[in-house]
């Protein structure tokens, strides 16, 4: 019997299409077509991966609008055996914690299961939260930024954690949860065949009543968020000034200016 691996995915925007409302500093998801985020991408690879090696089954979970059931079918195209949407208006307005939280409630309604594989983070957010939370809410051992998978059985996983200066190897008991980065993989594209699959294929919708059960409701959403986006600003982008220093005070006025900058 092979391993069930569950990958979270999250619908977003065409980062390099989508618009920003400046003036009420959100992003505008209308502006462009949504998408798996890319980081997720690199998840469900390693998770097919894997299946292909040992055997098992891939569910993919999403929470967001009714369109992601787009990105969930996508998934299905590239190696998914299940896929589930989180869809509700209880589940809107959710940060980092509350996602966390109901993706949970989601996963230990599909127990059991071997491995959860998130990707390190998304392109709308870029807060990289979810996964290690989820893996707290879960009472999951868990490793990020894992940049390679070296060995995986049923009963652990061993993989390379790039710390940026270092690297460590770090084998996980099953059940866990790792979280991997776009090194650790190169996502295949799936065939016409596999998108003519993915098509006839079945995406659940489970609203808040399917997680009543096991949930507290008012961990959901707006209501179960600590955290509000307040505002998003970008930085303007400004090319370089040239400032010329003539005359006889042109050493003073320099070392001025070098003084400011090297307090800065």
């Amino acid at each position: 019997m092979g391993l069930h691996i569950i990958v979270p995915i999250k619908y977003v925007p065409d980062i390099e299409r989508v618009k920003f409302d400046v003036e009420k500093g959100r992003i505008d998801r209308s502006s462009a077509p949504g998408e798996i985020n890319p980081f997720d991408l690199h998840a469900l690879e390693a998770a097919v991966q894997i299946k292909e090696r040992l055997g098992g089954s891939i569910t993919v979970v999403s929470m967001g609008p009714p369109q992601a059931e787009a990105a969930l079918r996508d998934a299905i195209s590239r190696g998914a055996d299940r896929a589930i949407l989180l869809t509700d208006e209880r589940f809107a307005g959710a940060d980092t914690l509350a996602t966390s939280y109901t993706l949970a409630c989601a996963l230990k309604k599909l127990q059991p299961f071997d491995l959860v594989i998130c990707g390190e983070k998304t392109v709308d957010g870029d807060t990289g939260q979810v996964g290690p939370e989820l893996a707290e809410h879960l009472g999951l051992p868990h490793v990020s930024y894992v940049s390679e998978i070296r060995d995986v059985s049923r009963d652990g996983i061993l993989v390379v954690v790039d710390m940026g200066r270092s690297y460590y190897l770090v084998k996980l008991r099953m059940p866990a949860l790792i979280v991997v980065t776009k090194d650790v993989n190169k996502p295949r594209l799936p065939t016409l065949r596999d998108k003519l699959r993915a098509r006839r294929a079945k995406v659940e919708i489970w609203n808040a009543d399917v997680l009543a059960d096991i949930a507290d409701m008012s961990r959901f959403g707006y209501i179960g968020s600590p955290t509000t986006v307040h505002r998003i600003t970008f930085p303007e982008e400004r090319g370089r000034k040239a400032r010329i220093f003539t005359g006889v005070n042109a050493i003073e006025e320099l070392l001025k200016v070098l003084e400011v900058v090297l307090k800065w």
